[in-house]
């Protein structure tokens, strides 16, 4: 196994690990400031900001360090390497580079985005000088808010360390953004006509470490200290996202990627970035009730749940199997097991469906060449299959038997008058009920209803459930390889609404309160599929789950 020494503390290399100096440093737990270096996008040393001196070991335990400082990015570390990263001769450095960064940088932090989270900002205050020396006016440049439909150019802001025109380039292959002019007139600019428009293009957004690119569509809406992070994954898709909800008093500002090798990597498409808007319909569906003969009798749930226990257990004691449910592949898998188990154990013989699966054209591979054609190797795809968790619910399906009937074939029942109790879950926001199905569906005796929207059945419902988006539920989704993770309650639905856990595990008659991680365990001991879910948490990065329902062999080594 090599070695290397990184400030000093012995470091060890794993066989075949490839590791630059800021890899690394990150190891012993030790930061080289860098703007220009991102671990998805190739390496240009442009920025100088990560400057260290780099010396060898020699085969009589000597060290010879090189007389100059070399870029920690560019510089791989191997057996022997000695990396001295803290040093004052390197520390003059940084501040040298941080005060020329500055030169022409505007310090309108106060009206700036990215305060609060800018590199610029950070390093300055770690390492910069903290005055600068420049006596003539700044160059400042126009702004251009031309860039794309969601992005806006601080022109003035940017420090040209070129990570979002590397990512048009080698990530979505769209080469919209290049740099134009030289030297102290060189900015960022599309081609001609041809805006930074591509379903990546967010992206640059989160790349940019300075505030030069920001999202027109989060622009001056929230300083970003005054917003609560919540770990989530993106729903929009079955690619399964792994993201970051960021609110403040219970409204939804934006969602970034979050960093997850076992899903989809460093980035997120804007489908999924900008998709979100539908939590604060106004829309959306409050207060749950109960109906008869049309008309609503209450809106307190604290009647709602009961009837609705009473009535389900009627219709079932009636004519078992002319009952069934209607899973939505937008349910967490440990709503799907609680309301599985719960209709099960008032009858076997109620049956089981997965929901509309909704499929959008072909998968979206990325990168593209100029005439938009994927290319090798893919490093993004956006799923066609728009929901996030087809794959979970279907495995808890199949725990009970798997879906025995098709939600057309219900609502033929239902026009055939042969169904006597219908529970449908939606959730899908662009809608999941054809006119036709809802008919026929709507003419069963007793019809119950959990869904965040309206849709063609919700007026006929005698129970409307009003539940929540998945920024406002605990559970876990599992995607399109088996990779399952959870996903966390950011914000508050519209009062009157009620995460579905919680309307499940009150319907289910559990004690207290939903407790997505016992419900986990439970699941666990229960389905062999979900063995996983044994120690009730699938940790940052989710859990990749093999047809016998443990951890992958390679999850279970890096743990």
């Amino acid at each position: 196994m090599a070695t290397a020494i990184i400030n000093n503390q012995t470091l060890e290399l794993k066989d075949g690990e490839q590791l630059n100096c800021i890899q690394a440093a990150q190891r012993i737990g030790y930061e080289i400031p860098s703007y220009c270096w991102h671990p998805a996008l190739s390496v240009v040393a442009s920025c100088r900001m990560c400057l260290v001196e780099v010396g060898d070991t020699k085969p009589d335990g000597t060290v010879v360090m090189q007389p100059k400082l070399v870029p920690g990015c560019q510089t791989p570390v191997k057996e022997g390497t000695v990396v001295i990263a803290d040093s004052e001769k390197v520390k003059a450095a940084q501040k040298a580079t941080l005060e020329y960064l500055l030169l022409n940088h505007p310090l309108d932090c106060p009206t700036c985005d990215q305060a609060g989270e800018c590199f610029l900002q950070d390093y300055s205050y770690k390492y910069g000088r903290g005055y600068s020396r420049l006596q003539e006016p700044k160059n400042i440049k126009p702004d251009k808010d031309h860039i794309g439909e969601n992005i806006t150019l601080f022109t003035d802001r940017c420090i040209m360390c070129t990570r979002c025109v590397r990512f048009t380039r080698e990530v979505s292959g769209t080469s919209e953004l290049q740099v134009v002019s030289r030297g102290s007139a060189e900015t960022i600019d599309t081609f001609p006509g041809i805006p930074c428009d591509n379903k990546l293009a967010g992206n640059v957004v989160d790349l940019c470490p300075v505030g030069a690119l920001c999202s027109k569509d989060f622009l001056y809406q929230q300083r970003v200290w005054w917003l609560k992070t919540t770990k989530s994954v993106c729903a929009g898709c079955s690619t399964g996202c792994s993201v970051d909800v960021d609110q403040n008093e219970d409204q939804v500002y934006r969602l970034t990627p979050r960093s997850n090798p076992l899903a989809q990597g460093d980035f997120m498409c804007d489908e999924g970035r900008f998709g979100w808007k539908y939590i604060h319909s106004d829309e959306r569906l409050t207060f749950p009730a109960r109906r008869k003969n049309g008309e609503i009798r209450t809106r307190d749930w604290d009647d709602v749940i009961p009837s609705l226990q009473k009535a389900l257990a009627k219709a079932v004691g009636r004519a078992p199997e002319k009952c069934a449910a209607v899973f939505s592949p937008w349910m967490t898998v440990e709503e799907a097991y609680m309301l599985a188990s719960y209709l099960r154990g008032l009858s076997p013989k109620v049956k089981l469906a997965l929901g509309p699966v909704k499929t959008v054209g072909e998968d979206d591979t990325y990168p593209k060449d100029f005439f938009g054609k994927p290319k090798e190797p893919v490093k993004f795809t956006i799923r066609a299959e728009k929901a996030p968790n087809r794959r979970g619910v279907q495995m808890v399906l199949n725990h009970f038997g798997g879906a025995a009937t098709t939600l057309s074939d219900l609502a033929a029942d239902g026009a055939a008058g042969k169904l006597e109790a219908i529970y449908l879950v939606g959730g899908d926001p662009t809608g999941w009920l054809e006119s036709q199905q809802a008919t026929g569906l709507g003419k069963a005796s007793l019809v119950i209803v959990q869904d965040i929207l309206p849709s063609t059945i919700s007026e006929r419902a005698d129970f409307l459930l009003t539940g929540g988006s998945f920024a406002e539920r605990d559970g876990s989704f599992v995607n399109y390889k088996g990779l399952a993770q959870q996903i966390g309650r950011s914000v508050r639905g519209p009062d009157g609404t009620r995460p579905d856990g919680r309307i499940l595990w009150d319907l289910t008659g559990r004690k207290g309160l939903f407790n997505a991680a016992a419900v986990r365990k439970e699941m666990a001991e229960k389905i062999p599929a979900f063995a996983a879910f044994a120690q009730g948490t699938l940790g940052d990065c989710g859990v990749l789950l093999n047809e016998h329902g443990a951890p992958e062999a390679h999850v279970v080594a890096k743990a």
